[in-house]
């Protein structure tokens, strides 16, 4: 494992952003890559294939599972004895309608999807935290971020069937959260969505022949709705463009969409987030609330 040497440049991917590591360093192969990923030996490989196109570019890995909460605390130790991040993505994270509870004692989607990065960033806050040097968070969400498919009085969805909406939504209220708690401190946080993209995780919703149906459906779909980006370059596209853009300038209530011509023109557009800011601040004291509960626990252990 490469060990991480932050620059301020430093940029921290959780679950492997392959197509978002080519886009970056293909318009700055000058920027320190950091990646986060519980798989060190697929780290190890995409680490390889981004040297090979990119040699002069720094691209270290870090081990990390954001669905075991020790694994991150060991990860942010790690991460601590370096200097600085200035951006901050996670990944897709978890996309499945099934559930279970983790060694933690949590649902499974709603850690690694929400709570084991909400304890990276709380272990982190010492180096995301510069008033003269902003650092970004950027957040996955996804259009089925839906309101109706979250409560805050059972946030983890242990009761419900869509605890991947359930998680997306949670991640967007979070953003917020964050935003109006850490903004005077240095720290912003952006949500985007990458759009319909054809990814492994994308492919286990439906079974494979279902998919080889469909896409000539989806492609011709493309022509009257701008979401089906289908590649995860043309996902990326929302990402690399707050890449380029000063926190401070972007709006905390929007999400930031990458859309797709069907001529295959890449664009990025915003939506406003349904949710209210006083619900997002609700929801971050329960998330500090459970944060001091497992860490009781993990220090009994």
């Amino acid at each position: 494992m490469a060990n991480c040497d932050w620059t301020p440049s430093t940029v921290l991917v959780t679950g492997i952003g392959l197509a978002l590591c080519k886009r970056l360093l293909a318009e700055n192969d000058e920027l320190h890559l950091c990646l986060a990923c519980r798989n060190t030996s697929k780290a190890e490989a995409v680490r390889a294939a981004l040297l090979a196109s990119h040699p002069a570019a720094q691209v270290t890995t870090v081990q990390v599972d954001v669905s075991n909460l020790q694994s991150v605390i060991g990860a942010a130790k790690e991460l601590k004895q370096r200097r600085v991040i200035h951006i901050f993505s996670t990944a897709e994270g978890l996309l499945t309608q099934e559930d279970k509870v983790t060694a933690d004692g949590l649902q499974e989607v709603f850690e690694t999807n929400v709570f084991g990065h909400f304890i990276l960033i709380r272990e982190l806050e010492a180096l995301l935290c510069h008033s003269d040097s902003p650092s970004q968070l950027i957040w996955t969400s996804s259009k089925n971020a839906k309101r109706s498919n979250f409560s805050l009085e059972d946030f983890q969805h242990s009761k419900g069937q869509e605890p991947y909406s359930s998680s997306k939504y949670a991640t967007d209220l979070l953003s917020v959260a964050l935003n109006r708690n850490f903004n005077q401190q240095g720290l912003y946080s952006s949500v985007v969505c990458p759009g319909l993209v054809k990814t492994n995780l994308t492919y286990g919703i439906l079974p494979p022949f279902v998919w080889t149906l469909l896409m000539p459906i989806i492609w011709l779909l493309r022509f009257f709705t701008n979401s089906y980006t289908m590649t995860p370059y043309n996902g990326a596209e929302a990402l690399v463009w707050i890449f380029h853009q000063k926190p401070e300038s972007l709006d905390p209530l929007t999400k930031y969409l990458s859309v797709t011509t069907g001529f295959g023109n890449n664009y990025v557009k915003t939506q406003k987030m349904d949710l209210d800011e006083d619900a997002a601040e609700k929801f971050y004291q329960k998330l500090l609330e459970l944060e001091k509960q497992v860490r009781d626990t993990i220090h009994k252990r």
